[in-house]
């Protein structure tokens, strides 16, 4: 990952990830509100909902020792670790965000078996088939380089054991390439949101094919999360954010001015919300 790169994320995070958490709760990722996106929750609830409902397609039903790349501040990973019994490792490029990782997992009684810090996806600082469930919600979209992100995620995966990826992708381009419109679209959310670029779920199962990962399953969950981004606009206009954001400074301000890019992305059909998974 280019030095540029890796602080633009960092510098992102660490000054958003406060505010967020302020409004939102813990969960840095989309909610689920239904298969056809027609079901009305709570918005922390349809965070939740989501991460059950992936486990629940996958088919996991036990892991001892988790990897969460891209953790945020923990949600995921202490989620997991509770449900699962597990020991659970986050990995972040945000020192803030790992520190109030560690300081959740102390408050949930969790310390002796969630670990997280600072490190590269793309470079992970552990030993080969270290983890038996590797779980990547929403981080995918930020590698500048996705075979080599894949690689590593299957290279720390013990045999037998199972990734999950759940990221942003564009519209599959296998009829019809991305007309310039769409690339235009596309390059404002990547400045906003601090992205390389973004590919088709049909590219990222070729790239794990190419791997050898086994039983791969994906699928396109677009309508089921696409509510998410109206829900975060209109939850942008209360007073505690407004001021949040004038504290976060302008990376944060122009992120959520920007919002709507990813609610007519969504509309359009060009933004997909793709899952992938399979076992080494």
């Amino acid at each position: 990952m280019s030095p540029t790169l890796y602080q633009q994320i960092q510098q992102f995070y660490d000054a958003s990830s406060s505010l967020w958490e302020q409004v939102w709760g813990e969960h840095m990722h989309h909610g689920y509100y239904g298969a056809d996106g027609t079901q009305k929750k709570d918005r922390r609830q349809a965070q939740i909902d989501l991460i059950e409902e992936v486990i629940k397609w996958t088919g996991v039903q036990q892991a001892e020792n988790i990897l969460d790349v891209g953790c945020g501040i923990g949600g995921s990973s202490l989620y997991l670790a509770g449900k699962f019994n597990a020991r659970t490792t986050g990995i972040t490029l945000s020192p803030v965000q790992a520190a109030r990782a560690t300081k959740r997992a102390s408050e949930f009684g969790l310390s002796a078996r969630s670990h997280f810090q600072v490190a590269d996806a793309q470079a992970m600082p552990f030993t080969d088939n270290s983890f038996d469930l590797v779980w990547s919600l929403e981080s995918g979209e930020h590698m500048p380089d996705k075979s080599k992100f894949l690689q590593e995620c299957y290279r720390v995966l013990k045999p037998g054991g199972t990734l999950i990826m759940v990221t942003w992708c564009h519209r599959p381009v296998d009829n019809l390439l991305l007309t310039a419109d769409e690339e235009k679209h596309l390059a404002e959310i990547y400045r906003v949101y601090c992205l390389p670029y973004v590919i088709s779920l049909p590219e990222y199962e070729v790239i794990a094919r190419e791997l050898g990962l086994q039983n791969i399953r994906t699928a396109d969950w677009s309508k089921a999360v696409a509510p998410f981004w109206d829900v975060v606009i209109d939850s942008a206009f209360s007073p505690m954010a407004i001021w949040g954001l004038l504290c976060s400074g302008w990376g944060t301000i122009q992120a959520a001015l920007s919002l709507g890019l990813m609610s007519r992305g969504y509309e359009r059909g060009l933004i997909r919300f793709g899952l992938l998974c399979g076992k080494k």
